[in-house]
């Protein structure tokens, strides 16, 4: 075949349209008009000869033919995304781009630091941080997407044959208290103590939830046991609800580092327990490895390689 049914242009039109659901908000995602859409779409679909969409049902619902090329589009625009990011590697770290990932937690507390230390030494290297869930993070690692990620969940089975997944650093699970709080006088408090206090959670099916839950059964606590307030999807929020006095919260150290400094909450030791997650670092093997991914994992990830407790108060200033 000489000369290609299809463009770059009009695959990603493909790929805006199924990710938006609508042929208006592709267009609007795009910065193109909706007419625009339509047209490339009605020659995409006289080029091949099939139809893509089926507007018997909603104009937005792909055809089988349609998912097929989606498929396919996704795949040919990831690789020649790869290509030009080869191509500027050519020209060593003076340029280019880096897309880092990370789970919730670490992508909000812990990432940005590390990237502001990957900036400073090459400001000229554009950074894009993607934070998500360990699954999804791990699905855009193995499509190419993300170049590498650092996660405190487990990567999905089905991509632990394809990724390559190393341990980082630990990350300690800190109880938080109100200042205001009878405990926050004592230095460490027994773990008959814990079913005292009244709890502000993340909802069950939470990794670091789950984390808590294992380690502190492992050490004889029955955390269903536990008085839980209430159960909120922000890390940010349980901080605020725990400094407003409406209970206490188990969070990453990483996250408090701020509010340690500042002295607004106050860090409980439980009497003999000290709870950890792994965070990991995950890359493709099978996908190219640009400059800026490999400068970043060995200038400042190997570099950095200390218990998320260690760093996190380091890079704030804070002694531990």
């Amino acid at each position: 075949m000489t000369n290609l049914p299809f463009t770059l242009d009009q695959l990603r039109i493909l790929k805006a349209i199924a990710i938006e659901g609508s042929f208006k908000r592709a267009a609007d995602s795009l910065y193109i008009s909706q007419p625009a859409v339509s047209l490339q779409i009605q020659n995409l679909e006289r080029q091949l000869n099939v139809p893509l969409f089926d507007r018997g049902i909603r104009k937005s619902k792909l055809t089988e033919a349609g998912q097929l090329l989606l498929r396919y589009g996704i795949r040919i625009l990831a690789l020649c995304e790869e290509t030009c990011r080869a191509l500027e590697d050519v020209q060593t770290l003076q340029g280019g781009k880096l897309i880092v990932g990370a789970s919730q937690t670490t992508g909000t507390y812990l990432m940005p630091r590390l990237i502001g230390l990957f900036r400073q030494r090459y400001p000229q290297v554009t950074v894009q941080l993607q934070v998500h869930s360990t699954r999804r993070i791990s699905w855009s690692v193995a499509n190419g997407q993300v170049d590498i990620a650092v996660v405190g969940g487990e990567v999905p089975s089905e991509l632990q044959e394809i990724l390559q997944v190393t341990s980082y650093a630990e990350d300690e699970l800190a109880l938080i208290l109100p200042k205001s709080h009878p405990f926050a006088n004592i230095e460490h408090i027994k773990k008959e103590d814990l079913y005292r206090l009244r709890f502000i959670a993340l909802d069950a099916q939470s990794t670091i939830r789950k984390v808590i839950d294992k380690v502190l059964n492992y050490h004889g606590i029955d955390s269903t046991r536990f008085a839980i307030e209430m159960e909120l999807n922000s890390i940010e929020a349980i901080k605020n609800a725990v400094q407003s006095g409406l209970g206490a919260a188990f969070v990453s150290v990483s996250a408090i580092a701020k509010e340690l400094e500042l002295g607004i909450l106050h860090w409980s030791r439980i009497e003999d327990i000290t709870i950890k997650r792994t965070l990991s670092i995950i890359v493709n093997p099978n996908r190219y490895k640009s400059k800026a991914a490999e400068t970043f994992n060995h200038e400042i990830l190997t570099l950095f390689v200390l218990p998320v407790k260690i760093l996190s108060l380091k890079l704030y200033g804070i002694k531990y």
